[in-house]
């Protein structure tokens, strides 16, 4: 079965974090292509740069990135985003038969059960977790339960279209879009060497030809 990865977020700028974790989805877990998918308006974040900025920066960002794609769904469908309307979409469109992997970090994992209709997107598609170095994520008791009961092993994801968590490793990176806007908006020396480990070369000078986060 073919497996889709599904790597949403706000991506405020898209940066190396969000990189390596869709590189590390592809090198460990079946999935045939990792799909970046720029959130409209994320319901648990505030304003944002405008939409099309962020799909661009995207397109940038992936133009050497085996496997990698820009999706434009949520952007086009408009409105707040909720991730089970996303799946939902999708599974009465092209790749209604396909395997589909939500793919995210432990710390986004940990707070799951607070998303909306958690339980529906299971059934609907699969959780990819990246696990990182450091102490676990702490788990609610209801979150814990749906891990224990869901855990599979990454292989498992091609065999059916939903419901498995697997989990699988990523490199650690140490980069966060908020730290990315704050470094742009500080004109020193260190903060432009920081930032350049933090944000692609082409998607630096996108932020800067267009003043974002100034």
């Amino acid at each position: 079965m073919r497996v889709i990865g599904l790597l949403g977020g706000s991506f405020d700028p898209v940066h190396a974090g969000h990189l390596q974790l869709a590189r590390d989805a592809l090198a460990h877990l079946p999935l045939s292509e990792v799909r970046f998918m720029p959130a409209a308006r994320p319901w648990q974040k505030g304003e944002l740069t405008a939409a099309a900025h962020r799909a661009h920066m995207i397109e940038l960002a992936i133009a050497g990135e085996p496997g990698c794609v820009l999706d434009m769904h949520e952007i086009e469908r408009g409105g707040t985003t909720y991730t089970i309307d996303t799946l939902r979409a999708l599974r009465s469109g092209p790749d209604r038969d396909a395997a589909l992997a939500l793919i995210m970090g432990s710390d986004q994992f940990a707070r799951f059960d607070t998303w909306r209709d958690w339980r529906g997107i299971l059934e609907l598609a699969h959780l990819a977790v990246a696990r990182r170095a450091g102490a676990p994520a702490v788990l609610s008791p209801t979150l814990a339960e749906a891990n224990e009961r869901h855990r599979c092993a990454p292989q498992d994801l091609a065999r059916r279209p939903a419901g498995g968590i697997a989990e699988f490793p990523m490199t650690p990176v140490e980069a966060s879009a908020t730290e990315a806007r704050r470094l742009v908006r500080d004109a020193s020396a260190e903060a432009a060497s920081r930032l350049a480990r933090f944000v692609p070369s082409a998607v630096l000078d996108y932020i800067r030809a267009h003043r974002l986060y100034a």
